[in-house]
């Protein structure tokens, strides 16, 4: 009969007691002890044998849950083209991108339309460069062992971020047609470009603290820091290529057929297809169990551009947020998502849902962390974003089910999408971006107060990728 290790500690408390006295170690007579607990050894045989070539997910799969077949939606916005990101951590671009690009296909009757990833990842590699320069000279004057200085020189840069990213890149630089700056297999694939960038960062930010130490005066650490991202130009450039100051382009509509053909530089164009205003017209909403509701909070160094937004987040309740999710799809406009994406993800089926995999009838234990639980101990974290593009509703009006456009390709997920039961949606949804006109007015006052600023140290600095 398999006995739990806590029924054993009840059964024999002075023999365990007497095994544990080693100042916390595991002694010969607490491995026994530990060993004794375990189930029979015909059940434990079998589920080794089993799991000796398979995954613990194709063992813990459901084979009858529902959701993985249920493709229906009351309310949906369509797709306008799945895009892939590749082996890179840019959704958070793509996806602030794929919200845009929606509006301007419905707006001006486009056939297939992307914005350039790479135009807008040169400058966010090149502002986050700067953003932990100056943030290094800035702090010049604490010791390497002082917290934000160490986490500094742990997280110089990434390829992961947030819709802030978005909206300040976007409104600095502009914006170019993927066929102007299209990718490259290094835009595609940034893991070694990131590391090399990250590796020349650290080297420069221990010469500008060596530099401050040794008394050089502001204006000689700006000049020393210039040079250092000429350096990072220059490897970005050989990388992703040269964004473009000044192009020509011809509009088509959907049927192929020229419309016109003008001139641009990528502000320009920005502001004539796009033209929304990015940091006044949006509201950062998330669900965060383990902070209070209703409040407001910002993240230090939870920016991409060092004189941009440090955005507001306002955390709400899941009822709250999901009634204006809902609002905005019934209007057909898409949302920037973002979630805890690889808990309990099915790849084959594209599904999202707490049924699943049943882990603990597998393992023979439970899981029972809530989603404050989670975020404390650092078990979960918003982790990628995704378009939020439609809903199925009940007769009463209820969600049973959400899904997303996805960046991994066509051929991931559902037809490169991915489908959320409402429950997974609960407990692994993390942010949303939605237009302050799907906004009650009493929820845009509380963005009125002062936003607590945490650490970026804290839980909730997580980057999409």
């Amino acid at each position: 009969m398999k006995r739990s290790f806590l029924s054993l500690l009840l059964a024999t408390p002075a023999l365990l007691l007497s095994a544990q006295t080693t100042g916390g170690g595991i002694s010969a007579e607490l491995l026994q002890q530990i060993k004794s607990a375990q189930p029979d050894a015909s059940s434990q045989r079998a589920l080794r044998n089993a799991l000796a070539g398979t995954s613990i997910n194709a063992l813990a799969t459901v084979a009858d849950n529902p959701s993985a077949t249920d493709r229906y939606f009351s309310d949906k916005v369509d797709s306008k083209g799945i895009t892939n990101q590749e082996s890179s951590g840019r959704c958070w671009l793509f996806t602030g991108l794929n919200v845009m690009r929606a509006k301007m296909i419905a707006k001006y009757n486009l056939g297939d339309f992307q914005f350039s990833q790479a135009y807008g990842f040169f400058y966010d590699q090149l502002e986050k460069s700067n953003l932990f320069l100056q943030a290094v000279i800035d702090n010049a004057d604490k010791p390497m062992s002082d917290q934000k200085v160490e986490w500094l020189f742990k997280n110089p840069l990434s390829d992961g971020g947030t819709f802030c990213g978005v909206q300040d890149i976007v409104t600095k630089y502009g914006l170019v047609p993927a066929e102007i700056m299209p990718e490259s297999y290094n835009a595609n694939n940034t893991s070694r470009m990131s590391k090399l960038l990250a590796l020349k960062l650290r080297e420069y930010g221990l010469k500008l603290r060596d530099a401050a130490a040794n008394g050089a005066k502001s204006a000689q650490l700006q000049k020393q820091k210039t040079e250092m991202l000429a350096t990072v130009y220059h490897i970005l450039a050989i990388c992703l290529g040269e964004p473009p100051t000044e192009f020509t382009w011809t509009r088509m509509d959907a049927s192929g057929k020229p419309v016109d053909t003008k001139t641009y530089t990528p502000l320009s164009f920005y502001k004539e297809y796009v033209g929304a205003d990015l940091k006044g017209n949006y509201v950062m909403l998330m669900n965060d169990p383990s902070r209070p509701y209703h409040k407001t909070y910002t993240i230090d160094l939870d920016r991409h551009v060092y004189d941009g937004n440090q955005w507001t987040y306002l955390n709400l309740p899941m009822d709250e947020i999901k009634a204006m999710a809902i609002a905005s799809i019934k209007d057909s406009t898409m949302m920037y998502f973002s979630c805890d994406v690889n808990k309990f993800y099915n790849s084959k089926t594209g599904v999202l849902s707490l049924d699943n995999y049943d882990y603990g009838a597998l393992l023979g234990t439970d899981f029972p962390m809530n989603k404050a639980d989670r975020i404390r101990t650092f078990a979960s974290a918003s982790s990628h974003a995704m378009t939020l593009m439609a809903v199925d509703l009940d007769a009463d009006g209820k969600s049973k089910k959400w899904m997303v456009e996805n960046s991994w390709g066509a051929t991931s997920g559902y037809k490169g999408h991915l489908i959320m039961t409402d429950e997974w949606f609960d407990e692994y949804m993390f942010r949303l971006v939605v237009e302050k006109r799907f906004v009650p007015a009493a929820t845009l006052e509380l963005l009125k107060q002062e936003p607590t600023v945490l650490p970026a140290w804290d839980p909730l600095f997580q980057p999409e990728e």
